[in-house]
């Protein structure tokens, strides 16, 4: 393919994309296929010569989408959003068009800068703490991880390097070995301190947990993934206080910011921390800046040595939307949470099992566990709409996430009709 056939081909795939975004409420949400369907529908082995263009987009819809889970369907209420936009899609274009690996500033300088100032522009948005932004000469900063997962991990890994190294210079004696049998991490049944709790979006009390942290001298890492995004509008913004008193904080653009999948945002108030465990230097990766004290090389911040310039999302989005537009959009989601909360109220038969505070809304059936079950199960068989359940205090519970960019209070109400009419269906059929 030559830059001919690429701008004729790309124009096709950029219109096969919009249609299948616009079209993305008539599909089924939820696939009919079974386990190892593909392998059947692809040749064993790769082909000799190269295929048309034109039967590999045939093969899209013949094979792929028969197996495609639509996240992003307005009948999509399962897990958490899944961040989608036209901006954040055309600049993981120019992302991979460029293709740099951006494991130091010498690999290539816009890739490092542009992630440190996209990191201190989200900071702002959210009214983090001046130490966690790294201006021209903070001592903290932002760093764009892959996941979640991955940022916990991160500072798992950095708090223990501290805290060993830390034991180590109190008294030289100890070896690393005896100092690391006897390190605790503190933990609640939801990993770590955090803000919007996957099962039911509850709240760790920062302000109590933060100054005990502080005063025992313990790493403090905040998990925000989900909820983080809402705080940039001023009225949740009192949800993340107590964030002073953390070492680390995380959330995902890529849930509910519209930056696409990978932009796992995490900052530290001493960027030391981070480099000090995953420090690298082999003689091939070293630069003439490095020592400068004025750029910063992400592969001593992250698990991986390469990266992608992952920032270009966050520019892209941030400009065309404006905080404004970021602002409705998280508006838009809680306001039809509360929808289908009012919903739920008009129904003695059902029960909301924790409180509503942003996208999320965790209902049942009353009655036992065995209910609720086959209520879900019924409601995942029909392919209508699709929901993901949890536990809460041994209760069987159904979420009702509000997910996608295009979902609307129409959407809303038809589900909410959809699940009343399967319950009523299932209570009859309990009563005969």
């Amino acid at each position: 393919m030559n830059s001919s056939e690429f701008r004729r081909r790309g124009k096709e795939m950029t219109d096969f994309v919009a249609d299948y975004l616009d079209g993305i409420e008539g599909r089924q949400v939820y696939p009919d296929v079974q386990p190892g369907y593909l392998r059947s529908l692809v040749p064993s082995t790769a082909p000799e010569e190269p295929d048309a263009f034109e039967d590999i987009i045939n093969d899209v819809e013949r094979i792929i989408m028969p197996g495609v889970t639509h996240w992003h369907s307005p009948y999509f209420f399962a897990y958490f959003p899944s961040a989608n936009s036209y901006p954040a899609m055309l600049a993981d274009m120019l992302c991979g068009a460029i293709g740099c690996i951006g494991f130091s500033w010498a690999a290539s300088p816009a890739c490092t800068e542009l992630e440190t100032v996209m990191m201190d522009w989200l900071g702002k948005m959210l009214k983090l703490p001046e130490a966690f932004l790294a201006g021209e000469a903070g001592e903290g900063g932002g760093v764009i991880q892959g996941s979640a997962s991955e940022a916990t991990l991160m500072a798992l890994l950095a708090a223990r390097t501290k805290a060993t190294r830390r034991l180590q210079a109190a008294s030289p004696g100890l070896t690393q070995g005896a100092i690391m049998e006897k390190l605790v991490a503190y933990s609640s049944d939801q990993v770590v301190a955090t803000l919007g709790t996957t099962s039911c979006c509850s709240f760790d009390s920062l302000l109590e947990v933060g100054p005990i942290c502080n005063k025992e001298d313990m790493w403090l890492h905040i998990d925000a993934a989900y909820a983080g995004s809402s705080f940039i509008c001023p009225e949740f913004r009192h949800l993340l206080n107590g964030v002073e008193f953390a070492d680390s904080f995380n959330f995902n653009p890529h849930k509910w910011l519209l930056v696409n999948f990978d932009c796992s945002a995490m900052w530290v108030k001493k960027r030391t921390d981070l480099i000090g465990a995953f420090k690298l230097d082999p003689v091939y990766l070293k630069h003439s800046h490095q020592d400068s004290g004025l750029i910063t090389d992400y592969r001593h911040w992250q698990l991986p040595l390469g990266r992608r310039f992952r920032s270009l999302k966050m520019w892209f989005v941030f400009r065309m939307y404006g905080v404004k537009g970021l602002q409705a959009y998280i508006r838009k989601h809680v306001q039809l949470a509360h929808e289908f909360e009012y919903l739920l109220h008009q129904d003695p038969r059902f029960e909301i099992c924790a409180e509503v505070t942003l996208g999320l809304v965790c209902f049942r059936l009353k009655g036992s566990n065995k209910l609720n079950e086959a209520l879900l199960e019924r409601i995942n068989g029909t392919k209508k709409i699709h929901l993901v359940p949890c536990h809460l205090r041994d209760k069987f519970v159904l979420r009702f996430a509000i997910c996608s960019r295009t979902v609307e209070s129409a959407h809303v109400r038809l589900a909410w009709e959809h699940i009343n009419q399967l319950a009523s269906d299932l209570l009859g059929a309990e009563k005969e």
